[in-house]
C-alpha cells in the first residue's frame, strides 16, 4: 500500500494508491509541486509527467483518485461534475485510469480554489 499526502493552503489530506502500473509510475515521480483546476466536483493538477493509461475508464466514483491520459494530471473526485447526471455521481471529461482512493471530506475538497499551490508526495 502506497500512502501519499496531498497539501493545499487550507488543509492537508491523504490517499492511499492502488497497484497498478501508472499509480507505480506516480508514486516513483513523488514530489510534485502544481495548481489546482476545477471541473465541478472534481479538483484536478498537473503532474508534469506521462504515466501508463491503460485500464481507462469513465467509472469513477467519489474519493477515486484517477490519472488522466489528455491532460497529464491527476484528479481527484468527490461529488458531480459537468456530465453528470446523478447528483451524487462524478463523470470524467474523458477516460481515466483509477489510481487510488482519498477520505477527504467532499466539503473541505469544495474549499480549495483554482489555481491554489498543492503539492503530493510520500507520507513520511
Amino acid at each position: 500500500m502506497k500512502k501519499i499526502i496531498f497539501k493545499t493552503n487550507l488543509f492537508t489530506f491523504q490517499g492511499v494508491l492502488n497497484d497498478t502500473d501508472a499509480a507505480s509510475e506516480i508514486f516513483r515521480g513523488l514530489p510534485v509541486n502544481s495548481n489546482v483546476s476545477r471541473w465541478g466536483k472534481e479538483i484536478y493538477f498537473d503532474l508534469g509527467f506521462k504515466v501508463s493509461s491503460q485500464s481507462a475508464t469513465t467509472e469513477v466514483a467519489p474519493g477515486d483518485i484517477g490519472y488522466w491520459p489528455q491532460g497529464k494530471a491527476l484528479c481527484i473526485f468527490y461529488g458531480p461534475t459537468p456530465l453528470s447526471e446523478e447528483e451524487d455521481k462524478p463523470v470524467p471529461a474523458s477516460p481515466v485510469v483509477i489510481v487510488g482512493k482519498t477520505t477527504a471530506e467532499p466539503a473541505s475538497l469544495d474549499k480549495i480554489k483554482l489555481g491554489e499551490p498543492i503539492s503530493l508526495d510520500k507520507c513520511p
